[in-house]
C-alpha cells in the first residue's frame, strides 16, 4: 500500500507543479517556473495560502496589478524560453477570472503555454449564490469561467479533490506538447481549494515531460523533395515555429545549401539574421517589397512553422503565380494542411535537416539568386533612408525613432511590440540580429501586451536588455505593470511614443472611407466631432508617478542620447518622445489587406474606397 500525505487541494496542486519539468535535447527546464496572482475571496484562502506555505523556493510568486497583464507576462516568459517553460496565473472568481480571457486567447492563438487557475463557485453549493457568482437560470453548473473554454486548449473544473490528479496530469501534457499547447484552464471551486485529502506520494514525484522532435514521415519527405527539385522559384515563409523549435541554425544551413530565399512572418522574423544573403525580410501586408514581389511569382511556397494569417497571405491575394503550390512543414497537422499544401508534419529542426540531407546539394538557379539579392540590396537602401534624419535637431519621425534604437541596441537586446502602426514599420524595417531580438505579438495584436511581456522576458532571461515600444493608445490601456517592474527591480526600457490617438487605425480608417472617425485623442469641437485641440495629457509624468525613471526627448539627437542612457541604466526607464506624424518616412504597404468597405454610402470617401476595394478583392485566390 502506497503512503499518503494529507494536504488541501491547493497545497497539493502547488506541490505537484513545483516538481514538473520539460526536457528537450538533454536540457531540462521547470515547466511551471512561477505563479502570478491577485488575491480575492475566491483564491486567497486556497491557492494563496498554499503558495505562502510552499515558499519561494518551491514556487516563486509574482504580484500583478491586472489579471490580463499577468497572462501577457507569462506569455512573454514562455516565448522567450521557446515554450519549454511556462508560468501559472491565479485569480479570484468574477471579474478577476473574466479578465483572463483576452490573455488566454492571445496565448492560444500564438501557440504559447500558460496555466490559468481561476477561483470558482462553491462545489457543495453551501453558499449559493456567493459574491460575484453568475447565476444561469437553466444551467446551474455554468460559471463565468466557462468563457475560458473556447480560448483554452484544455479546460477542467475540479469538483472533488481526487479529480485534481487526472486533471493536473492532462494540463501538464498539453502545456508541454508543442503540437497542442496554448492556454490551459483548471478552474478551482473555492471550497474545494481548501478541502483536505490523502494524496498518494506518487503524485508528488518529479516528472519530466519530454518535448519531442518528431521526424518527417519518409513518404511525405520524398514528396517534399520532389516538389523542391521541380520548382524554379521556391520561396520559404519562416514562422514562429522556427523559433519555438530552435531551428534557426538548421534554416540557415538549408538556405546556405539551396540558395532558396527566406521571408518571415511577424512571429518568424529573426529566423535568419538580417544580413544573411537569403533573408529578404517580412512577407505580406507589412512585408518588404522584395519579399512580396518574390511571393507573387513563386511556384513553390515552403511554409515552415507558420499558420498563414491574412497578413501573411495579403488576404489571399499575394501568391499569384497560376502554378503556385504549397509545401508546409509544421508540427501540427492543422497548420500543415492549410492552402491545400503537401504536408511534412514534424518538428521544424528535424524537418529542415532531413530535407537538406535528402536534397543532396540541390541549389536554385544562379539567376534567381542574383535577382533576389539585388532586390535585397534595393530594400536595404529603403531601410537606411527611413532610419536616417537629415536634421539631428528635428522632431523624429517614427521610423527615425527605430533608426535611433537600431543604433543603440546590441545583438542580445529584445524589442517587444504588439499593436498600432509600429508592427508594420518594424516588420518592414527592423534589422533583426539574433533569434529572439524581434518579439512581435501579432497573432492577437493585443494593445497592452508590451509592458507585461517585457517583464516576462526579463524574468526568463534576467541579463537581457528589453525594450517595450508603445504608443499613447496602448499605454493608456495597460500601464499598470510598470509598478510591478519597479517593485521587482526589473530594468525594462519603455519607449513611449505620443502621437495623440490611434495612429494605425486612423490611417486604416482613412484608407477605407472612415475619415479617421473616432481615432484622435482631442477635445470635442463645436460640431460635436473630436477635432479640437489635442488633450493635455502628460504620459511621461504618469510613468514617473508609477516609479519609472523618465527621459524626455524632443529631437533626434536627444532621442539617441536618451535611448543610450536607458540601455545603460539598471532601473526601469521610460524614454518619452512626441513624433512627427506629418512627414511620411515609412515605405508604403507592398501588399493588400482585406478590410471590408461599405458597399453603399453617401460620403465621397467611402464611395472611392469601395471602388479601390473591389479592384483589390478581384485578385483574391482560393488555393486548392
Amino acid at each position: 500500500m502506497s503512503s499518503t500525505t494529507r494536504l488541501t487541494v491547493a497545497q497539493a496542486l502547488v506541490r505537484f507543479l513545483s516538481v514538473q519539468y520539460t526536457e528537450r535535447d538533454g536540457l531540462r527546464h521547470r515547466l511551471i517556473a512561477g505563479t502570478w496572482g491577485i488575491f480575492g475571496h475566491g483564491n486567497v484562502a486556497g491557492i494563496g495560502q498554499a503558495l505562502l506555505e510552499a515558499g519561494e523556493d518551491a514556487m516563486p510568486f509574482h504580484q500583478g496589478r491586472n489579471e490580463q497583464a499577468m497572462v501577457h507576462a507569462a506569455v512573454g516568459h514562455a516565448r522567450q524560453l521557446n515554450r519549454l517553460s511556462a508560468q501559472a496565473v491565479t485569480t479570484s472568481i468574477g471579474p478577476g477570472a473574466t479578465n483572463l480571457v483576452t490573455g488566454a486567447a492571445l496565448a492560444t492563438i500564438n501557440r504559447l503555454p500558460v496555466l490559468l487557475l481561476p477561483g470558482d463557485y462553491f462545489a457543495t453549493r453551501a453558499a449559493d449564490p456567493l459574491l460575484q457568482q453568475l447565476e444561469h437560470p437553466t444551467e446551474a453548473d455554468v460559471s463565468v469561467n466557462d468563457t475560458l473554454r473556447p480560448v483554452s486548449r484544455y479546460f477542467d473544473r475540479i469538483h472533488r479533490p481526487e479529480a485534481l490528479i487526472p486533471a493536473a496530469l492532462q494540463a501538464m501534457r498539453v502545456l508541454a506538447d508543442p503540437a497542442d499547447t496554448g492556454a490551459v484552464t483548471v478552474a478551482l471551486p473555492q471550497d474545494v481549494q481548501a478541502e483536505a485529502y490523502d494524496w498518494p506520494e506518487e503524485f508528488f514525484a518529479e516528472r519530466v515531460w519530454r518535448v519531442r522532435r518528431p521526424a518527417p514521415d519518409p513518404l511525405e519527405l520524398a514528396e517534399a523533395v520532389r516538389a523542391i527539385l521541380g520548382a524554379a522559384r521556391p520561396l520559404i515563409v519562416a514562422g514562429g515555429g522556427v523559433h519555438h523549435s530552435e531551428a534557426e541554425e538548421a534554416l540557415k544551413a538549408f538556405a546556405d545549401a539551396t540558395g532558396i530565399p527566406v521571408t518571415s512572418t511577424q512571429a518568424g522574423k529573426g529566423s535568419l539574421r538580417h544580413d544573411h544573403p537569403a533573408d529578404v525580410g517580412g512577407i505580406g501586408h507589412t512585408g518588404t517589397a522584395v519579399a512580396d514581389d518574390l511571393a507573387r511569382t513563386a511556384d513553390l511556397v515552403i511554409g515552415v512553422g507558420t499558420r498563414y494569417s491574412d497578413f501573411t497571405t495579403a488576404s489571399g491575394t499575394l501568391f499569384q503565380n497560376p502554378d503556385v503550390r504549397f509545401l508546409n512543414l509544421n508540427i501540427t497537422s492543422f497548420d500543415a494542411h492549410k492552402l491545400a499544401a503537401r504536408t511534412v508534419v514534424c518538428d521544424a529542426r528535424a524537418g529542415l535537416e532531413a530535407l537538406a540531407s535528402a536534397l543532396g546539394g540541390h541549389r536554385v538557379n544562379a539567376a534567381y539568386e542574383a535577382e533576389y539579392r539585388a532586390g535585397k540590396e534595393r530594400w536595404e537602401r529603403e531601410v537606411t533612408r527611413a532610419f536616417e534624419a537629415a536634421d539631428e535637431n528635428a522632431v523624429p519621425t517614427q521610423t527615425q525613432l527605430l533608426g535611433a534604437l537600431d543604433a543603440v541596441v546590441g545583438d542580445e537586446d529584445v524589442v517587444i511590440n504588439a499593436a498600432g502602426s509600429l508592427p508594420g514599420d518594424l516588420h518592414k524595417l527592423w534589422r533583426a540580429r539574433s533569434p529572439r531580438q524581434y518579439h512581435l505579438e501579432y497573432g492577437y495584436s493585443c494593445m497592452g501586451y508590451e509592458i507585461p511581456a517585457a517583464i516576462g522576458v526579463q524574468q526568463a532571461t534576467p541579463d537581457t536588455p528589453v525594450w517595450a515600444l508603445v504608443g499613447d493608445g496602448t499605454y493608456l490601456m495597460m500601464p499598470t505593470e510598470l509598478v510591478t517592474a519597479v517593485q521587482e527591480g526589473l530594468p525594462i526600457n519603455l519607449v513611449l511614443i505620443q502621437n495623440h490617438g490611434y495612429a494605425s487605425i486612423g490611417g486604416l480608417s482613412e484608407s477605407v472611407g472612415g475619415e479617421r472617425f473616432g481615432t484622435a485623442y482631442r477635445y470635442r469641437a463645436a460640431d460635436g466631432t473630436f477635432s479640437g485641440a489635442p488633450l493635455p495629457v502628460d504620459l511621461a509624468a504618469n510613468a514617473a508617478s508609477l516609479g519609472m525613471d523618465v527621459l524626455r526627448a524632443k529631437t533626434v539627437r536627444e532621442l539617441r542620447e536618451a535611448l543610450a542612457t536607458a540601455r545603460a541604466s539598471d532601473r526601469p526607464t521610460c524614454v518619452y518622445v512626441e513624433t512627427d506624424t506629418a512627414t511620411p518616412t515609412a515605405p508604403p504597404a507592398a501588399a493588400w489587406w482585406d478590410v471590408p468597405v461599405a458597399e453603399t454610402a453617401s460620403r465621397e470617401a467611402a464611395v472611392a474606397a469601395r471602388t479601390e476595394y473591389d479592384r483589390q478583392a478581384a485578385a483574391r485566390r482560393t488555393h486548392l
